[in-house]
């Protein structure tokens, strides 16, 4: 096992009986992950574009497994378990629903006088909770029963429901789990592990979003060039990531990034032009990431980081970098005409199929619910219990169940 995790770290919540050593207990965490259903489940959910309307275009699970592979490299180049970080990646969307944020949102509004929904809280569920893989002495299962380090390295929000943020990483009912998850950390402070991977997540995102925005015809590479289209973008990076500095700061990243030899000033399908794309997300990444790796070594040595020896380091100006190029995604695909009577319909969907899941009493919920929807004790019990089938269908099967079940 890698220096810095101790007992504590490996611990699971339900002692299991000990097996062959040759895997550490956090490569036995990543192997779990990655036989699960909910992980398989991604690969027909929404990352940008809904699931199946490209070959090209990523669908969650390829972005989830080019977030594990971020995060692995890097975490490993500051000295983190590896495994442990990968599993972080591999975990942090398990919990979305179909239709990605804009059926998170929906489902939230539905699940507002239960506690709402969300995808981070979501996850820590389907980890502990709703996958099948480990019982505890009554019989009810406890998930895919993580070491403490893997499943604190997958919440991103260490907190319950609260105003002012729309984030959190727990429901009330999965409490207990989330308090000893968390046993030793400091406060709200998340360990390096998880800011690895949510960086990583950050920098898969904004890259490979642009990439499939260019290849859908989505984002004109033309437009860059025009002084009026790049104030215009600027402003979306600055309404939605606000964080990432002023709007004279975020200016001067995309003067940058635009400057760049790597950066791409055609598009047209072309094997020349594929490769050309593909060079400037590779470099991009290994840019966002060594910048975050060369920062958080000149803060704490060379030293190996885990856990909560550090926190990331990342420079100002390279968050502005990423903030821009998320922006691309913000403005040329989840705004493009008609995106709003889509994500209407989507909506509909998911709202009519809770509602007829409700009136049903439970009588159509898959078999490995029912029996949580049996032993609920109040209304509120058995809405997250139809909550929790609902989050778990793709983009697909959402729509066969909405054809299947409304009237």
């Amino acid at each position: 096992m890698t220096a810095g995790y101790d007992e504590h770290a490996s611990q699971r919540w339900v002692v299991e009986p000990i097996k062959e050593s040759v895997r550490s207990p956090f490569a036995r965490d990543r192997a779990r992950v990655l036989h699960s259903a909910g992980l398989r489940r991604l690969a027909a959910k929404t990352q940008v574009m809904v699931a199946g309307h490209d070959d090209f275009l990523r669908t969650r699970l390829t972005h989830t497994l080019e977030v594990a592979q971020i995060a692995r490299e890097l975490g490993d180049a500051l000295g983190c378990d590896p495994d442990v970080v990968e599993v972080a990646g591999l975990a942090h969307d398990l919990g979305h629903p179909p239709f990605g944020h804009n059926g998170e949102e929906t489902l939230d509004r539905i699940a507002d006088r239960i506690g709402g929904f969300e995808g981070n809280a979501q996850s820590l569920r389907v980890l502990t909770r709703l996958e099948a893989k480990v019982v505890d002495a009554e019989g009810a299962s406890v998930g895919l029963n993580l070491t403490r380090a893997s499943l604190d390295a997958s919440c991103k929000y260490p907190w319950q429901r609260r105003a002012g943020t729309p984030k959190f990483g727990a429901y009330a009912d999965d409490l207990p789990v989330f308090a000893w998850l968390r046993d030793g950390a400091p406060g709200e402070r998340t360990c390096l592990e998880e800011q690895v991977m949510d960086w990583s997540d950050d920098v898969a995102y904004s890259v490979h979003d642009f990439e499939d925005a260019v290849h859908a015809s989505l984002a004109d590479l033309a437009v860059f060039g025009s002084p009026s289209e790049r104030r215009a973008l600027v402003e979306v990076a600055h309404q939605r990531f606000p964080e990432a500095g002023e709007p004279a700061a975020l200016t001067e990243a995309l003067d940058r990034l635009v400057a760049l030899d790597y950066w791409p000033r055609r598009f047209d399908g072309s094997m020349a032009d594929l490769v050309a794309l593909k060079h400037f997300t590779s470099y991009l990444i290994g840019r966002f990431c060594r910048s975050a790796q060369v920062a958080t070594q000149v803060e704490y040595g060379d030293r190996a980081l885990s856990r909560y020896d550090a926190d990331l380091v990342v420079p100002e100006e390279v968050r502005a970098e990423v903030a821009v190029m998320k922006a691309v995604a913000v403005a040329y695909v989840m705004r493009r005409p008609g995106a709003d009577a889509e994500y209407a319909w989507q909506q509909r969907i998911i709202e009519e199929l809770v509602t007829a899941l409700v009136l049903d009493g439970g009588r159509s919920l898959e078999p490995w619910l029912r029996p949580a929807f049996d032993a609920a004790e109040d209304d509120a019990q058995r809405l997250r219990v139809i909550i929790d089938q609902v989050a778990s269908l793709t983009d697909v099967s959402v729509v066969a169940w909405h054809r299947r079940h409304v009237r």
